[in-house]
């Protein structure tokens, strides 16, 4: 199936795949789009799917008591997008997950991901690189948000996801960072000048 080359592909930078093995993948997943705006997961849903980015822009984020969003993450072309901690452990999302452009993913419900680990294998340990890599990012990113100033703050977002920044407005960016949208605007200024 040609939506699956992209997963595979980058599948195939950690482990190797035979015929079978991609054909059996590619029976697992299910290709979807998504309209900007529209909603992947809800806080307070059980995520029941891994998404596999194709296409387009997703955040990840919570709303606090007060109705204020906090963002967590983006998630572009070739990441994974999912509330890890609901997915595993099956119980309610802390967070939502919303396209911010129209938006393709390969799904793969939790349940499927169970039958693939069993018929192949090695797909646990893809999986497993995956989470240590996504566990070291976010130590990062805690490290970062009480180390950094907000200007180093940002220069690691544009290090992070570079050209992003031109597909998402500003105040997510802020949100991402912790500010507030008036000093995103001082401290690109400043880098500008």
């Amino acid at each position: 199936m040609k939506e699956v080359k992209p997963l595979t592909d980058y599948i195939l930078q950690y482990i190797s795949l035979t015929e079978e093995e991609t054909s059996y993948l590619g029976s697992k997943t299910h290709l979807k789009k998504y309209r900007k705006r529209e909603t992947l997961l809800l806080q307070g849903n059980i995520c029941k799917t891994y998404y596999f980015i194709l296409s387009g822009v997703t955040k990840t984020f919570y709303l606090d008591k007060a109705g204020i969003e906090h963002i967590l993450t983006f998630c572009i072309e070739n990441w994974w997008a999912a509330d890890l901690g609901s997915l595993i452990s099956q119980t309610p999302a802390s967070y939502n997950i919303q396209c911010l452009e129209n938006t393709s993913v390969l799904e793969i419900p939790f349940d499927a991901m169970e039958n693939l680990y069993l018929k192949i294998p090695k797909l646990e340990r893809f999986f497993r690189k995956i989470m240590e890599r996504a566990y070291v990012a976010t130590q990062n990113r805690i490290t970062d948000a009480f180390s950094l100033s907000a200007k180093e703050q940002y220069t690691a977002f544009q290090k992070r996801y570079p050209q992003l920044e031109q597909r998402i407005p500003q105040y997510m960016v802020a949100s991402y960072l912790g500010i507030q949208p008036q000093s995103l605007s001082r401290i690109r200024k400043k880098k500008e000048a």
